[in-house]
């Protein structure tokens, strides 16, 4: 790859207040828990199913609030009620569910036989997930790993079984990485739907049949032709952990999960959905699911060169984010985006720059870059050429994940021509620019190298405000993306509790001690 010629104290000074912004919320972190948390760890125990529309765990989670009793944590009180009753699970869940059971009245068993229960139940789940995970890397030893840049199709006609025909489509005309793309507004939804569905708006509703139905279609295809196709799907909203354990258990590959994207575009309290991503994240980092982050979406508020600096400053917070979680930086897969106004001179020069600025900070991560939207208009011929020009950049500058973009962008839903030509588009400019990069070098004293310092010294400048001010003012100020947030204001706040001195979550437990968190 082209090298940027950077003082690495630089980078290490941006690292270090990203860190300590981190770092500064170990007390959310360490001694809250969520409603979305409590459910997530009764579907880890097995737990299922609905009454109506309404998810079995989201009964039983509102009935120990209700009871006052989720400080001590949701696993706690099944369990007990499972020692007890001699029952599964399940059938304790049922029997909340239909109004029979109340596990605050259940007299205390014995602590050895409740943990005892629980640890069963915690190794039973994780070895499921073991399990997926070796079957994932298991595929990648006969097929090879995946390319990079990687060829990342969207699937969304809010029919899981249409999706299924489209992605086989995509993977035969060459993609790597299918997405299927949620229902609009399916984040603000406080629980997870059931089953599978067949009608969506904008996309298709992420639930753990679906999940499992599309897992099956990739699997087909894949033996058909011969690799691995990854899956993505979002672990984001108000559900975030839920869907993080619901994609570890029908082994999803790749999954969107970002904080900061929710508080700043779905206006989801930062309390809630930063405790729930710190779960999401361990899970996935469990699981071996690689993350993605929404920093692109920032320069759709923002504009691309003047807060060019948000975007890193973000980036670096993201990856610390993870860091805590247990994600790895071969599985951070952080955003980025091609959204310069393409009338600005040398706008191509400040998109290399920006992309390269990103791989230098982060030069193990498969980053994931997106594509021109923001100045895709109705003239599809130009919106195919910054799609040529953005997958250059992406060739140049050694991205991981190349979210195609459609020359119908900014006309309708992209048509199954529409990603075949896409597809060609990037193959083409992948092989014609190959080793196109080790015939130049980047000018130390050039517009593209000062380009890239400039960018790096206001994320520094910023980050180091932030640390003094603290992440939470900093948003309610709209340091970030333009839009201002609050720290009680926003949805889901009413779903965080603090922990009592008894709580206790096993598979958090387990999985911070397998992965090395303690």
């Amino acid at each position: 790859m082209i090298q940027l010629s950077i003082d690495k104290k630089k980078i290490e000074n941006a690292r270090a207040h990203a860190k300590e912004i981190v770092t500064s919320l170990d007390w959310l972190l360490q001694d809250y828990t969520s409603s979305t948390i409590e459910r997530t760890v009764l579907r880890l125990m097995g737990i299922d199913n609905a009454i109506g529309e309404t998810p079995i765990p989201n009964i039983v989670v509102d009935h120990l609030i209700e009871k006052k009793a989720i400080e001590r944590g949701s696993a706690y009180w099944v369990a007990n009620a499972m020692v007890a009753e001699g029952k599964s699970a399940q059938e304790i869940a049922n029997g909340v569910a239909a109004g029979e059971l109340d596990l605050t009245a259940i007299p205390a068993q014995a602590n050895e036989a409740v943990m005892k229960a629980l640890d069963e139940l915690t190794e039973t789940m994780l070895n499921k997930i073991k399990a997926q995970t070796k079957y994932r890397e298991d595929a990648h030893k006969k097929f090879g790993p995946r390319k990079k840049p990687s060829l990342y199709v969207i699937v969304a006609t809010g029919n899981i079984y249409d999706d299924v025909v489209q992605a086989k489509a995509a993977v035969r005309e060459g993609a790597d990485i299918i997405a299927v793309i949620r229902s609009t507004a399916q984040s603000l939804l406080d629980y997870v739907p059931y089953g599978a569905t067949t009608v969506g708006f904008g996309g298709t509703f992420a639930t753990q049949e679906n999940f499992r139905i599309m897992r099956k279609g990739l699997d087909e295809v894949g033996e058909e032709i011969g690799k691995y196709v990854h899956l993505t799907n979002y672990a984001s909203g108000l559900a975030m952990p839920e869907i993080a354990a619901m994609g570890a258990i029908e082994r999803l590959d790749v999954m969107l999960n970002d904080a900061m994207y929710g508080i700043l575009f779905r206006d989801i309290n930062m309390k809630r959905t930063l405790l729930d991503q710190y779960f999401s994240r361990m899970i996935n980092a469990y699981a071996g699911i690689e993350i993605q982050t929404g920093e692109d979406n920032y320069l759709t508020t923002s504009d691309a060169i003047e807060k060019a600096y948000t975007v890193t400053a973000s980036q670096l917070i993201n990856e610390q984010f993870a860091l805590i979680s247990g994600i790895k930086h071969e599985k951070m897969g952080i955003g980025h985006a091609f959204e310069i106004n393409p009338t600005i001179e040398n706008s191509f020069n400040y998109e290399l720059s920006h992309a390269l600025l990103a791989k230098t900070l982060l030069p193990n991560c498969p980053l994931k870059y997106m594509p021109p939207t923001k100045f895709a208009t109705g003239n599809i011929f130009r919106t195919h050429l910054l799609n040529g020009m953005f997958n250059m950049i992406s060739q140049m500058t050694g991205q991981g994940v190349q979210l195609l973009g459609m020359m119908t962008e900014a006309i309708h839903t992209p048509h199954l021509v529409d990603r075949a030509i896409a597809i060609e588009n990037a193959e083409y400019v992948f092989n014609a620019t190959k080793n196109f990069t080790d015939e130049i070098e980047i000018k130390k004293d050039g517009f593209i190298n000062k380009r890239a310092n400039t960018v790096l010294d206001e994320a520094n400048e910023f980050l180091a405000g932030v640390a003094q001010k603290g992440l939470f003012n900093a948003m309610a100020e709209g340091e970030f993306a333009d839009i201002k947030r609050t720290e009680d204001g926003g949805k889901g706040l009413k779903g965080v509790f603090k922990k009592d001195a008894n709580y206790f979550n096993p598979f958090m437990e387990r999985m911070k001690a397998e992965l090395n968190l303690n």
